[in-house]
């Protein structure tokens, strides 16, 4: 629990990056996909699955979860890691893009938010010392600042003002994060899809100083080309000694994509979202498995998969607890994608390593959309 919070970049491959990064709670190899916890639980997954996936950190969300059980109630039963039972590495998003997404009215200004909780409609007031305090009464390993998060489209004006209340947010952030062995806190980048706002927001991010750098405000109705073409030129203004997270990404080829760009984190709801409704990950692309011709098909969802429906039943029999609602469908199919989206990131890693990740790119299936 003594290691200074510090990022290794191990070996790289033109952009792409294989790297670990260590915190009080454990590494993390890097490029590395963060299950997303929101409320302290990985959707219709058990902690003890999450850890079999792979998986060597989770994301928790800082707006749920002062809502409900409340971040005084998780201090005093002893933090997020004991609450949950997850003992690895735990990053916690500030709430800024769920203030703005789920909040049913707000009120902004350089100070802060006002808004009113989408569960029962009481109001709230999150500064960014706010966010930064209920992030260390949950024991995060990786704090985020504070930020607005604009929609997409927005205009220069808009994107530009958001941009600059973040930056404000930032230095703020940073004053209020209390410095512990072993625990970081990254700065957000914002500025739309503006190459001008994006080079200041990450030069003063640089100037303020911090453990890590995400790239925010993507991954918001844009579409893969143009986020693609935002990381294009927003890594190249990121620190290398620094590890690069991109928030909410997200599908296989956006990973993909995104690592080859140079990015070495990410998190996203699509894995277990997915599993819900009946969608599965594999090796060729997706699958609906609610479609009739899985209704007497024998065989394993993946059969290069170790995860435990795919060890032990059929699509068949996964066809049918979901035609049937069953619970135990959306818990083996979410399981499975975990599996799937930890497989990935260890493929690419080792791709990297052998200097292979440019072929394996090239190769990975764009279209993850099959019958």
């Amino acid at each position: 629990m003594s290691k200074n919070f510090f990022f290794k970049l191990k070996i790289s491959e033109n952009k792409a990056r294989r790297g670990e990064v260590i915190t009080a709670h454990g590494a993390i190899q890097t490029p590395a996909f963060m299950p997303v916890g929101t409320a302290a639980t990985v959707k219709a997954m058990k902690i003890s699955d999450v850890k079999k996936s792979g998986a060597e950190i989770i994301l928790g969300n800082t707006y749920h979860l002062m809502l409900r059980p409340t971040a005084e109630l998780i201090e005093q039963l002893g933090g997020l890691h004991k609450f949950s039972g997850w003992q690895g590495p735990i990053l916690t998003d500030s709430g800024g893009f769920q203030v703005m997404s789920l909040s049913k009215i707000r009120k902004i200004s350089d100070e802060g938010v006002e808004f009113s909780s989408h569960i029962d409609g009481a109001k709230h007031f999150v500064t960014p010392e706010k966010s930064i305090e209920i992030q260390y009464k949950l024991g995060s390993d990786i704090t985020m600042i504070f930020d607005e998060c604009v929609q997409f489209p927005a205009t220069y004006d808009q994107a530009k003002q958001a941009m600059e209340r973040s930056l404000l947010w930032a230095a703020r952030s940073k004053s209020a994060f209390q410095k512990r062995a072993g625990y970081g806190i990254f700065g957000i980048v914002q500025g739309s899809t503006f190459p001008d706002l994006r080079k200041v927001s990450s030069e003063k991010l640089v100037e303020i100083g911090f453990d890590g750098y995400a790239i925010g405000g993507l991954a918001v109705g844009e579409g893969q080309e143009v986020m693609f073409e935002v990381l294009d030129y927003s890594v190249e203004f990121l620190p290398e000694d620094k590890p690069r997270y991109l928030m909410g990404v997200g599908k296989p080829s956006d990973i993909v994509g995104a690592v080859l760009r140079g990015i070495d984190m990410f998190d996203c709801v699509i894995p277990t979202r997915s599993g819900r409704t009946g969608q599965a990950f594999v090796r060729s692309g997706t699958i609906n498995i609610r479609n009739a011709k899985y209704r007497d098909d024998p065989n394993p969802l993946d059969k290069k998969c170790v995860c435990y429906a795919c060890q032990n039943h059929s699509r068949a029999y996964l066809h049918h607890l979901v035609k049937a609602n069953e619970i135990l469908g959306s818990m083996l199919l979410s399981e499975h994608n975990i599996f799937y989206y930890q497989d990935l990131m260890k493929e690419i890693r080792e791709a990297i390593e052998e200097k292979k990740f440019g072929e394996f790119a090239q190769k990975f299936p764009q279209n993850e959309t099959l019958a």
